[in-house]
C-alpha cells in the first residue's frame, strides 16, 4: 500500500506501540525506558535505578542517554567485582546482570559503527559473566548460516521430558536481552529455553546478515542446530516471536512444519504495510527517533523506509498454511496496523488449538509486546501451552 493510497483510505494505519506516556516525551525513548522498567523483576535494573538514571537524559537526546547508562553500567561493575572480593559470587552475578542491562540500553540510540559495537559486546561479554556467576545452565551458541553465525543462547531443563520454548526479538532486539523480557520465567517453569538471533537481529549486520522475508530458512537452520546439538523434541517446541518477530513467527508457523506450537505479539503478517505506514510519518524526528532509525534501516539492509516497504513488497506469511496451534496475542495499546493484521491473522488461522488474546488496560499489560508487563505474557503463553502439549 502506498502512502497516498493509506491517506485517502482515512483507516487508522498507525505505528506506534505505545499510547501512554511514562516519563519522557520522545515515545522512542518512552518505550525502552519502559522495557527497562518491565526487565527488572527478571534481574535488570530497579526501577529506582532507572529513574535515577533518567535524571541524566535530556528528553529525545541520544547522545546523553547513551552515556548515562554506560556510566551506570561502569558503576555496576566496581560494585560486582567489590563483591567477588568479598566472596559474594552470587551478589556479583546479580550486579553484573544489571551492568549488562545498562549497557544493552545505552546501544539503543547509537548509530551504527565501532561505538555501537564496543557498546553491544561489551554487553554481551557481562552477560555471560552474570550467567556464570548466577550457576545457569547457560551455553552460548552460533548456528552456521548465510556464510557466517546466528548466535544464541541455550538453558537446559533438569528435566529430560522438559518442552522447549524458542524465543525471537524484534527489529530493537539482542537475543541477550530476550532472557529478561522472558526467558528466565521460562527456566524457572522448567523449560529448556533457546534464545535466537535471527538475520538482521542484535549485531549481526556487522557481519552481513540483514532481516530476511523468507525467515524460515534461518529458523529452519536454528531447529537443526536444536535437534543436533541439544536433542530438543519437536513434538514439543514452541516459538515465541516479538514486535516484528511477530512476522518471523507467523512465516515460520506458515512455512516450517517441525514447530508445535506458536506463539507471536502481536502479529505481522505483512510487514510492507507497516514500513509504508511508518515512512508515511515520519516526519521531525527527535536525535533518537533518527539515530533509531539508522540502526534499523542498517539490520533491514536498506537506506530508507520507503526502500524497506519496496524491497518487502508482496512478503507476506499466509495464515490458511498454518497447521500447529497458534496463539496471537495484542495489547490495546497498540497501533491500528498491528491491530489489523493481528486480529486479521486470527481469523485466518483456522489450526486446533488456536485462539487470539486481547490485554487490555487492566492487565498492566497492554503496551507493544507487554513491555509493561513482560510476566502476565509469560503467564499466558504458559497456561496455553500446557494445554496445548496436553492434548493427545
Amino acid at each position: 500500500m502506498s502512502k497516498q493510497a493509506i491517506a485517502a483510505a482515512g483507516e487508522d494505519y498507525s505505528t506506534q506501540r505505545l499510547t501512554q506516556r511514562y516519563r519522557f516525551s520522545d515515545p522512542n525513548m518512552d518505550l525502552f525506558f519502559l522495557g527497562a522498567l518491565g526487565w527488572a523483576p527478571a534481574g535488570g535494573i530497579s526501577a529506582g535505578e532507572a529513574f535515577q538514571v533518567s535524571t541524566m537524559i535530556e528528553d529525545g537526546d541520544a547522545d546523553s542517554w547513551a552515556s548515562a547508562f554506560e556510566a551506570q553500567g561502569e558503576t555496576l561493575i566496581v560494585q560486582a567485582d567489590q563483591w567477588v572480593a568479598r566472596g559474594e559470587t552470587r551478589a556479583a552475578g546479580e550486579t553484573r546482570l544489571r551492568a549488562f542491562t545498562c549497557f544493552r540500553l545505552a546501544w539503543q540510540f547509537v548509530a551504527p559503527g565501532e561505538r555501537f559495537l564496543a557498546l553491544f559486546h561489551r554487553s554481551q561479554y557481562f552477560f555471560d559473566v552474570a550467567m556464570e556467576e548466577l550457576g545457569l545452565p547457560s551455553e552460548r551458541f552460533a548456528v552456521p548460516y548465510g556464510g557466517s553465525t546466528l548466535p544464541g543462547h541455550f538453558f537446559r531443563a533438569s528435566d529430560p521430558s522438559a518442552p522447549t520454548i524458542l524465543v525471537i526479538g524484534g527489529a530493537d532486539t539482542c537475543h541477550e536481552d530476550r532472557f529478561l523480557s522472558q526467558g528466565r520465567y521460562y527456566i524457572e517453569r522448567g523449560y529448556n529455553v533457546a534464545l535466537a538471533d535471527l538475520p538482521g537481529q542484535g549485531a549481526t549486520p556487522a557481519d552481513g546478515l540483514f532481516w530476511e522475508p523468507e525467515t524460515e530458512k534461518a529458523t529452519g537452520a536454528v531447529l537443526d542446530f536444536l535437534i543436533a546439538s541439544y536433542r530438543v523434541d519437536i513434538s514439543r517446541l514452541a516459538l515465541l516471536g516479538m514486535s516484528l518477530g511477530g512476522y518471523f513467527a507467523a512465516r515460520s508457523a506458515a512455512e516450517e512444519p517441525r514447530l508445535a506450537a506458536v506463539i507471536a505479539t502481536p502479529v505481522l503478517a505483512n510487514p510492507s504495510e507497516l514500513f509504508t505506514a511508518a515512512a508515511s510519518s515520519y516526519s521531525n524526528p527527535s536525535q533518537a527517533a533518527r539515530r533509531n532509525m539508522e540502526v534499523l534501516m542498517w539490520k533491514g539492509g536498506t537506506n530508507d523506509l520507503p526502500s524497506l516497504a519496496r524491497k518487502w513488497e508482496g512478503k507476506c506469511a499466509d495464515p490458511a498454511k498454518v497447521q500447529m496451534p497458534f496463539l496471537s496475542v495484542l495489547g490495546t495499546q497498540e497501533g491500528g496496523v498491528w491491530q489489523k493484521q493481528t486480529r486479521r491473522w486470527s481469523e485466518g488461522v483456522s489450526s486446533f488449538g488456536s485462539q487470539l488474546l486481547v490485554l487490555g488496560p487492566e492487565t498492566g499489560a497492554d503496551a507493544h509486546c507487554q513491555g509493561n508487563n513482560p510476566l502476565r505474557l509469560v503467564q499466558e503463553v504458559h497456561a496455553w501451552l500446557n494445554t496445548v502439549f496436553s492434548t493427545p
